[in-house]
């Protein structure tokens, strides 16, 4: 089971709030959820489908990129080379694994319709299929924040760095687009067609704020700060419901 929110502490976390719940998880599973669902939303697919690849990676990795794993398995699917997922190399890198568990997933007849464990045994084939029906919670307060159905959901905090950190907006962008495909951008504001999308953005972005020393993001009447994170999503008058700013 991931964590379930805890009061403030110093240090790094994010913390993840629907109507269902609240969860509170380290930036890496963060950054991993929202890949997840950023892939499931290039391939045009269902929240059903975010959920099933969340029960499976919080069970066969806690949502986070593992170099090991049983046998030959790595990664957060912990997907095996040896059964042909893919090299050591792809499954390292989220974006690619989760296209190969997705690509799997739609494979299974009536996916949809199945319970949450079973679509999710049914890609994975693991000893213990069962194990997977422990994660429901909190696969389906994951997918209403990180899939941006569920605005200003996301919100992480950490240390500021001990030197300061040049803002990496182009790179994030870039990775942005592998995970989400083409997103039109003018400067450092990337379009948004819907508010589900422009939610999705600002939570992927938000979940990569540190690693790309991004200092702000703005979307829909709403800012988020490093310097504030804790506080989560404060009003912003500057901000638009066309697109997600990054700075």
């Amino acid at each position: 089971m991931l964590n379930q929110a805890k009061p403030f502490a110093l240090g790094e976390h994010c913390e993840v709030k629907t109507t269902l719940g609240t969860l509170d998880l380290e930036i890496e599973q963060a950054q991993v959820a929202a890949t997840i669902a950023a892939v499931a939303t290039r391939r045009k697919l269902p929240e059903r489908a975010v959920e099933i690849a969340y029960v499976t990676a919080i069970q066969e990795s806690k949502l986070l990129n593992l170099p090991f794993g049983d046998r030959d398995s790595v990664g957060v699917f912990q997907q095996r080379p040896s059964q042909g997922w893919g090299t050591v190399e792809q499954l390292q890198d989220p974006v690619y694994a989760t296209h190969k568990f997705f690509a799997a997933l739609v494979k299974v007849k009536r996916y949809q319709k199945l319970p949450l464990h079973e679509a999710a045994q049914a890609v994975q084939r693991s000893a213990d299929g069962s194990a997977y029906a422990q994660h429901e919670e909190d696969a389906k307060i994951l997918a209403g924040a990180f899939t941006g159905r569920v605005p200003k959901a996301v919100h992480c905090w950490y240390p500021p760095a001990d030197k300061p950190v040049p803002s990496q907006t182009a790179k994030a962008r870039k990775e942005l687009s592998r995970a989400l495909g083409d997103t039109s951008s003018t400067g450092n504001q990337i379009s948004a067609a819907t508010q589900r999308r422009g939610w999705l953005i600002a939570a992927w972005s938000v979940a990569h704020a540190q690693k790309y020393g991004l200092h702000q993001v703005r979307y829909a009447g709403v800012a988020w700060k490093s310097a504030t994170g804790h506080d989560g999503w404060l009003t912003d008058g500057k901000s638009s419901a066309g697109q997600v700013e990054i700075a």
